[in-house]
């Protein structure tokens, strides 16, 4: 990574159940792939070493069986 300019980390959104937080550090573009997947394995450590969990969306299915009532005549 470059010194300079500087790092960037900044909160960019508060939404439903999650804070969205971008990081931009400045590389050689020849670097940017391998900078990019060590910076999440190590943020991802990182929130595990502190007990961050990172919350998925789930969608809860309830299903309900009816029974048909047939009509006779």
């Amino acid at each position: 990574m470059m010194k300079d300019p500087a790092l960037q980390i900044a909160v960019v959104k508060l939404a439903d159940s999650r804070v969205n937080v971008v990081v931009r550090p400045w590389v050689n573009s020849s670097d940017y792939r391998g900078v990019y997947m060590a910076e999440h394995e190590a943020m991802k450590k990182a929130f595990d070493a502190e007990g961050i969990n990172i919350p998925y969306p789930q969608r809860d299915v309830h299903v309900y069986q009816h029974q048909s009532h047939s009509i006779q005549s």
